[in-house]
This record gives C-alpha cells, structure tokens and sequence, in this order.
C-alpha cells in the first residue's frame, strides 16, 4: 500500500500574474523536492477533470457559471482584488477539485492508504457563492461530499491549519451538522472571519485563532487541547486536511512562527488520528504557502509523515 500524490502540469499554467504570491513557482519548488529518491514510493496519478455537476454539492449554480464566464481568451481578469484567472485557470480549478475526489476514491476504495493533492488554485477560501482568496471552488468540501455523495460515508472532517482562516469551508459545512470543521488560523488576518462564537448550526464548527506572533508552543499545544479531541468526538469516517503552509516563520503573508519541524508534527499527530478514528482514511489538499522555499521543505515533511503511516 502507498501514498498516492495527485497533480497536473495544468497547474502550472494557472497564471496570476508576474507579482502574485499564488504563483506556480509554488508548485514547480515542490515537484523539485519530490524529484527526490526518498519520494520514488510515491504513487503519482493525474489529476482528473471534475464532473460540474459536482461542484453543485458546495456551490450555486450562478458561482459556478460565473467562473466559467469570466475566464479570459487571453491576458488576465481579475474576480476581486486577490483573485485573478486566465484562460488556462477553468481547466486547472477543475482538475483541483477532480483530483481531490479522485484521492478520495482512491483512499476509500483501498487501492491507496492516503492521498496528497499538489493542486492550484487553492479551495478554501471559496464560499458557496463566491470566489475569493485565491480561490474558485472550495476542494475540501468538494472532497468531503464526494465521500458522502458517492461512497456513503456520513461523517467527514476538515482538519485547516492554514495561516488563513477557511471560511469557504466554513461557509458549506454551516448548515450540516454531519460534517465537521476545524481551523487554527491567525487572527486578526483576512479573510476577517473564525472567531470561536462561529460554531455552526450544531456545534460542528470549531476555530481556533491564533494571535500575531504565535510560534510551535501555542499551535501545538491548540492541536492536542482543542483540535484533535473534537476531531476524535465527532468520530470521522474521513479525515480531509486543508494543508496550508503559511504560518511558517519565513512567509510573508501572516506573522505566525512555525518552524518546518512543526508542520512534521502536526502532519504525524493528523496521520495518528486517523488511524485510530478511521483506519488511517486521511486525504490532504494543497491551501497556502508563499515562501516557496520553506512551502517545498514542509510540504516535504508532511508527505514523509503519510508516507511513514503506508509503509
């Protein structure tokens, strides 16, 4: 059995722009870390274009056509002040949300035993309505509802420790009590959202924020006091990680201090949960990262740590 990394040269031509920090130069850093021999076990599938009909399981449908209608022919077009497309961005939001429920299958089914996904544009910002963020569609709840939609699975849950709160998985788990959503993030950042009072219509939403200037301890010590003892209440079928890498020290978007060690941690600790929860089903999705640097050397570890779980 393996870890089985999930990706698409289609990413890389998802263009922001020369200055914009969600670059694929993000995900080129990565793929050049994982040329590695120590990740030859890896098990590399493409990434498949999502059915739109899925995307109807997280968003409206006038988000959806919105999306599409906005693609340009040529150059570039900005959806808000942080999110900006090309004529290459529909097919790469596609293949993102694909490969998400692609892993899931694939973790379901057992021909795997856990999954990352190396995919561009990021989801989680993305509300039912609403692109923003960086982001189109919202991967992780795409994901989750793939293993409700599809395979029967009841209880899902997110598990966020991006440096930014997901209020787009926040925003489609609100109302159903059945899927779960837990976020560390720093706060006050954007998107403005995750105070602790947002708990969603049955308690099924847990944030944590962080203050300016958090490092290792507080993070941790959030995890095991808070985090992973609701995780293991809710008593998941499927745990889906919303990885972002932006609360390392070394990025220039937050001011959150980890350290790579840290994201080694925290990738272990989530593999753990799932083997005692749910028989080590554990999905993971790309989110924020913009040192590209400290982005490859984390992301590193946090595939090391589900590849240690497959051996």
């Amino acid at each position: 059995m393996t870890t089985a990394l999930f990706t698409h040269p289609v990413s890389l031509l998802h263009d922001t722009g020369i200055h914009h920090p969600e670059s694929p130069r993000r995900i080129e850093e990565v793929l050049k870390i994982l040329s590695d021999a120590d990740f030859d076990g890896l098990d590399r599938r493409e990434a498949p274009v999502i059915d739109n009909a899925k995307l109807l399981w997280a968003h409206t449908e006038e988000h959806v056509a919105s999306v599409f209608e906005s693609i340009p022919d040529t150059g570039y077009v900005a959806i808000d002040g942080d999110t900006v497309i090309c004529k290459d961005s529909g097919e790469a939001a596609l293949r993102a949300a694909g490969g998400i429920c692609a892993a899931v299958d694939a973790v379901i089914t057992g021909e795997v035993n856990n999954a990352f996904c190396l995919s561009r544009p990021p989801g989680h910002h993305a509300e039912r309505d609403r692109a923003m963020g960086f982001c189109l569609f919202c991967n992780p709840a795409i994901g989750a509802y793939q293993a409700r939609n599809v395979h029967g699975f009841k209880k899902i849950v997110v598990i966020d420790f991006d440096v930014h709160h997901g209020n787009g998985t926040q925003d489609v788990f609100w109302n159903d009590p059945d899927m779960f959503y837990a976020s560390t993030h720093e706060s006050p950042l954007f998107p403005g959202t995750g105070s602790e009072g947002e708990a969603g219509v049955a308690g099924n939403i847990m944030n944590c924020p962080l203050p300016s200037g958090a490092g290792s301890y507080e993070f941790r010590k959030t995890m095991e006091d808070k985090i992973f003892p609701a995780v293991q209440n809710f008593e998941p079928e499927l745990i889906i990680v919303s990885a972002g890498f932006d609360a390392h020290r070394e990025d220039p978007l937050a001011s959150i201090n980890l350290e790579d060690e840290d994201f080694g941690w925290v990738s272990k600790r989530i593999v753990e949960l799932s083997q005692d929860l749910c028989d080590g089903r554990l999905v993971s999705v790309l989110e924020g990262g913009y040192n590209t640097d400290a982005l490859a050397r984390s992301v590193a570890l946090h595939i090391r740590a589900l590849m240690n779980a497959a051996e």
